[in-house]
């Protein structure tokens, strides 16, 4: 047996649900089988009207007033044979005039079933009843029971009614639980003389076999609907369950280490599974990446780590053996810059580390960018730069222009240019910020007056630990600084990169410039 996730089950429980709630209604319409019978009786009232009508007419004897039964036993023969009634003539003391029974070649052998007698027969009886009360061919409710009268036609009700004048009917049901329906109408001349009364009444059980075929229909109809329903449901569940299924033992293989790979693809489903196969490969190959570059970063640092700690294992090695106070001084100078570099290393890798998860939770909010460029270049101004460079800025931003992100971060992103064009930078020299705005983005230009970048380097400037300066800086940068500006720009939808500087003309080079690009907001 197929085994069916929780989700098949839940399809195919709501649809059939609502199957059966939809036939039920219909169910409880047809049940209402009070429509088909009163239309029944309907039926049989108009032709016993029309019979006596007839009968009225061709039949009476207005001097007299008699009914004559020699007339009307052909006639009566004639009119009700086209029908599946049974007519019955009474004279007016209620005596049996005329039974079609007994003129008709259809009824000449009457079959009737006898009562169960053994168990199992009566069983069989038992469940046709409640079939029958449930299904709506036979009410619950109890009718009278129908027999046969005889030659006394008073008997019945609705005879003794239709002797005072009135057209009466009847609801009963025979020993085999079968309906029989009778309308009794009076044979009156013009002037309400009652000649006699015509009984006419159906077969037992038509009635039933009409309702049941009905009803059997309908089962059939249902029994369809369902098995349609049911084979729907399979094949939407089998489109949306499978692949989920699927989805999920491939997550959980990736989880298991078996690989980026192991996401499948479905780009056959041109739907929400589809992309929600596209989305988890693109997060497992995101995810595959962070990981990755989590390795490379932890790689990096012990690579890092390691030099410094292996020029203060030599230097404290050294100083055991040093000669004189001189020598020394000398290693322990260098001890202090290597313990310096490693505190420095530290905490600019544990900022670089805390840097995506901070990105992520940090909310982005309009910046004023003129005013957090001027606030940066204020704080240079009142600080006092080694070698006496100074920081300039040219605002050309349109008054309020306003870029999405955190203030802390861009501020981050351009005193890292700043700091990296100061370390570059002769004495004395001049770093320029400008700002303008370059269509629908926001660009901040840092240039400095240094040697410049190799052309080879101005992609590999950006990456972690990556650091080329002079030697009177050695050590005292960690390489991290351009690769967070890049992170944080990135982060806020824009991005960064570095060129170098020409004169014009001669193609002498002046420096390099840093460009960030930030989206203006309105």
């Amino acid at each position: 047996m197929p085994h069916f996730s929780t989700l098949t089950w839940r399809i195919v429980a709501f649809n059939a649900i609502a199957l059966l709630v939809l036939m039920a209604g219909m169910v409880v319409v047809q049940t209402s089988s009070r429509g088909l019978v009163e239309e029944r009786l309907t039926g049989v009232q108009e032709q016993a009207a029309i019979i006596a009508g007839a009968l009225a007419q061709y039949t009476t004897d207005a001097d007299t007033h008699t009914l004559r039964t020699q007339l009307a036993e052909p006639l009566l023969r004639e009119l009700i044979i086209p029908t599946r009634l049974r007519a019955r003539l009474y004279l007016p003391d209620g005596k049996l005039a005329v039974d079609t029974r007994l003129l008709l070649e259809r009824n000449s052998v009457q079959v009737e079933s006898l009562p169960a007698l053994d168990r199992a027969s009566r069983v069989e009886q038992w469940w046709q009843r409640i079939y029958d009360g449930v299904m709506g061919v036979r009410p619950f409710t109890q009718l009278a029971p129908y027999s046969e009268g005889g030659e006394n036609g008073r008997v019945y009700q609705e005879v003794n009614e239709a002797l005072s004048g009135a057209t009466a009917s009847a609801q009963r049901v025979d020993d085999q639980n079968k309906l029989v329906l009778s309308v009794a109408t009076p044979i009156e001349s013009r002037y309400r003389t009652v000649y006699g009364v015509l009984l006419v009444s159906t077969e037992s059980g038509d009635i039933d076999d009409i309702l049941r075929q009905e009803r059997f229909t309908l089962i059939g109809v249902c029994l369809v609907a369902f098995a349609v329903m049911l084979l729907s449901s399979l094949y939407l569940a089998g489109t949306i369950a499978v692949p989920v299924r699927r989805l999920a033992a491939a997550a959980d293989r990736v989880r298991q280490g078996a690989g980026r790979d192991a996401m499948p693809r479905l780009p056959e489903r041109d739907d929400e599974i589809g992309d929600l196969a596209d989305s988890l490969k693109a997060m497992t190959a995101s995810l595959h990446d962070r990981i990755g570059a989590i390795e490379r970063f932890a790689a990096d640092v012990a690579h890092e780590l390691k030099n410094p700690l292996t020029s203060l294992a030599s230097a404290m090695e050294m100083l055991v053996r040093a000669p004189n106070e001189d020598s020394r001084q000398k290693l322990m100078t260098l001890v202090r810059a290597d313990v310096k570099r490693i505190d420095r290393l530290i905490t600019d890798i544990s900022d670089a580390s805390r840097l995506d998860a901070e990105l992520g939770r940090e909310a982005r909010v309009p910046i004023e960018l003129s005013r957090l460029l001027n606030t940066i270049v204020d704080i240079y101004d009142v600080t006092e730069i080694s070698k006496g460079q100074m920081v300039k800025l040219v605002d050309e931003l349109p008054p309020g222009a306003k870029v999405l992100g955190n203030d802390e971060r861009l501020g981050q992103v351009f005193r890292n240019l700043i700091d990296n064009a100061i370390s570059f930078s002769p004495e004395n020299g001049v770093i320029t910020m400008t700002a303008v705005k370059n269509h629908l983005m926001a660009r901040v230009v840092v240039e400095d007056s240094g040697p410049g970048i190799s052309p080879e380097n101005l992609e590999s400037i950006f990456e972690r630990f990556y650091t080329e300066r002079p030697a009177q800086h050695f050590g005292n940068n960690s390489g991290l600084g351009l690769s967070i500006a890049r992170q944080i720009t990135q982060n806020a939808n824009g991005r960064i990169w570095a060129e170098n500087r020409f004169e014009p003309g001669t193609g002498k080079p002046l420096g390099a410039r840093f460009i960030v690009e930030l989206p203006l907001i309105s």
